[in-house]
């Protein structure tokens, strides 16, 4: 009983630490596309409000997480100028 007790509690740990990366990666993903957008296109864009939007959507939908992961990788050590090669990746992220 003691060992099955154990085994669960491992498990659940296990499972809600899994969550809890999933959902820091969205928030940096979600983070660093906002704020290039921002910093590169449009300075009045609201980030925290573009961060919050693409947090819910990527909550609500596997597609779009994988998108904004996808979008974050490519813009990587790029500048805003070299951001335009993104496109493909990050359209439907931000306006």
């Amino acid at each position: 009983m003691k060992s099955l007790f154990i085994a669960s509690l491992l498990s659940t740990t296990f499972a809600i630490g899994i969550t809890g990366c999933d959902t820091v990666d969205r928030k940096f993903d979600c983070t660093q596309i906002c704020e290039r957008y921002s910093d590169c296109f449009d300075k009045d864009h609201d980030t925290a409000a573009c961060v919050d939007r693409c947090e819910t959507n990527a909550d609500n939908s596997d597609d779009f997480d994988k998108k904004a992961d996808d979008c974050e990788n490519c813009l990587d050590d790029r500048s805003c100028s070299g951001s335009f090669a993104c496109a493909d990746e990050c359209i439907g992220i931000v306006p």
